[in-house]
């Protein structure tokens, strides 16, 4: 790709492309915040994290699944995860010392890696709507497969939240497959299940 086109699209809304390759392909649209994947720092990413304020929170989740390639069989190997999403308030609590895009996602936020199987795990907590009361429950997810740039895929939302209307249903896009989900109650923990495909419903992918 042209080195000046890609600065031109940098510049437009493509910030979240910061740190990727000049060889990736520029897919998703628009992402605010997508940057925010990078800023595990040299931290080595596997397949499972747990998030801050997990053992102090109820109610607990587990959040697992398989991420497919987008003919939905295939396993997708290297691909970063990034989770964040408010308290128990419903806000974005900080610690007090938070750099980059910690300082809007606050500290509950955490990173993996699939590995060969494509398999991820988050341990984390449920999180409260935002005091306003107009936005479901959610945690938001972006990506950043090999030889892509970052995009966002839809957030988990709960299909328990009353806020969760059948109209905002309608809406969501199923970015990287449905967000709707229905934890379970296993051991004390509450097991979201959720498998991700690549590109699917993503802009530009193809």
């Amino acid at each position: 790709m042209d080195k000046t086109l890609l600065f031109l699209l940098l510049l437009s809304g493509f910030s979240c492309q910061a740190q990727t390759k000049l060889s990736d392909k520029i897919v998703g649209g628009p992402c605010e915040g997508c940057e925010a994947i990078f800023e595990y720092g040299d931290e080595k990413l596997l397949a499972i994290d747990t998030l801050p304020l997990f053992l102090d929170n109820e109610p607990k989740l587990k959040i697992t699944g398989i991420v497919f390639h987008k003919d939905g069989k295939t396993p997708a190997s290297d691909v970063i995860l990034y989770l964040y999403h408010t308290d128990r308030t419903g806000r974005y609590p900080k610690a007090g010392d938070e750099k980059g895009w910690a300082k809007r996602h606050g500290s509950v936020r955490g990173w993996v890696k699939t590995e060969r199987e494509g398999n991820y795990t988050f341990y984390t907590f449920r999180p409260s709507a935002y005091p306003t009361g107009e936005e479901p429950e959610h945690i938001h997810l972006t990506v950043k497969e090999p030889g892509k740039t970052a995009y966002y895929m839809d957030d988990y939302v709960f299909a328990d939240d009353p806020i969760l209307t059948l109209e905002k249903r309608a809406k969501l896009p199923n970015r990287g497959g449905s967000g709707i989900v229905k934890p379970k109650l296993e051991n004390g923990v509450w097991l979201i299940e959720r498998d991700l495909i690549l590109g699917l419903n993503i802009p530009d992918y193809e």
